[in-house]
């Protein structure tokens, strides 16, 4: 088997670093919190084999890309656009998209701002969550979880920073990878022993993460949960739009975003409402929120089954015409 590519792509005033293995049909994955490119390991490989060009883009502020300062940077529209800069630079129509947690959150929102560059979705973790005009994302949390809920503890700048670094970056990706995560997140109040790493990851693994996040510090990827005021602001022309994009949604049961209050009955009868081309929905049994990793192999036959339903597509995704 080939090794992983590297390359590193301008756009939007910004350097986008990427990994890719494979070629034919391009498949883009997004990652999410706090993670980078290398958390597709178990995927790219997998679709390479299966004909597929896997792309995996560390996103704005991760890893090897360019992290801007300032809040103002990191909205939707700017994770979308340098996504968009990616196909483009790559000389890519569209492509297929696999995304977890924040990659979902920007991948639902490519699919809703520009279809036409977007074959089929599929998201983990994070369902698509439309527009509420009459409250932002953060006014909703606070009428619903008070002061206690993860997202809001981020919004201080510098405060997790300093948690995580009073604990260690190491005792903080232990604590992320190896729990059960809430939507309180209490690492925050700090873990008082090692936690082991599952079995799903490696030492080395865990080491390649710590060094990724000590070149730029945990800030640029905070700053996702910091611009989502501005993300509303942004987007309120979209308000009231559908998801016009083929997708399927999968979560494990024991994923923190399954402790909203009424997830459950959304993800089954609410969701296709506004992603009316929803596909399946699934939800497995013994996964925590790391889903692509915990049960690589399900995962992907999932993805898989679902892409190969587009080989024939006459958006010729498949049949070599998809060229700028």
């Amino acid at each position: 088997m080939e090794s992983v590519r590297h390359r590193t792509i301008r756009t939007n005033g910004i350097d986008v670093h990427f990994a890719e293995l494979g070629s034919g049909p391009p498949v883009v994955f997004l990652h999410g919190f706090p993670e980078g490119w290398y958390s597709w390991r178990k995927q790219m490989t997998v679709f390479a084999q299966a004909g597929y060009h896997a792309i995996a883009p560390d996103l704005r502020g991760y890893g090897d890309t360019s992290a801007p300062q300032g809040v103002e940077n990191y909205s939707f529209l700017h994770i979308v656009g340098d996504v968009i800069g990616l196909l483009d630079a790559l000389q890519l129509q569209k492509a297929a998209f696999v995304a977890h947690d924040w990659g979902a959150v920007i991948g639902w929102q490519l699919c809703l701002f520009r279809p036409d560059r977007v074959i089929a979705f599929a998201g983990l973790s994070a369902p698509y969550t439309p527009r509420n005009p009459a409250a932002s994302p953060l006014q909703n949390l606070q009428s619903t979880f008070g002061e206690k809920h993860y997202i809001l503890k981020f919004q201080v700048p510098g405060k997790v920073e300093d948690q995580i670094a009073r604990m260690s970056p190491e005792a903080f990706f232990r604590y992320v990878f190896g729990t059960r995560l809430t939507l309180e997140l209490n690492f925050l109040e700090g873990p008082t022993e090692k936690i082991p790493l599952p079995a799903w990851m490696t030492e080395e693994d865990l080491a390649l993460y710590v060094s990724k996040f000590n070149k730029n510090g945990f800030t640029p990827s905070l700053n996702y949960y910091r611009a989502l005021e501005l993300s509303w602001e942004l987007t309120a022309p979209w308000t009231g739009s559908q998801v016009a994009v083929p997708a399927i949604f999968m979560i494990g049961d024991q994923d923190l975003v399954n402790d909203n209050p009424g997830f459950a009955k959304f993800i089954g009868e609410g969701m296709i409402a506004f992603v009316p081309l929803l596909k399946e929905v699934t939800v497995f049994e013994g996964a925590k929120h790391f889903l692509h990793l915990e049960k690589p192999g399900e995962v992907n036959d999932h993805i898989l089954r679902f892409f190969k339903t587009f080989e024939h597509d006459e958006t010729t995704w498949i049949k070599g015409r998809n060229r700028l």
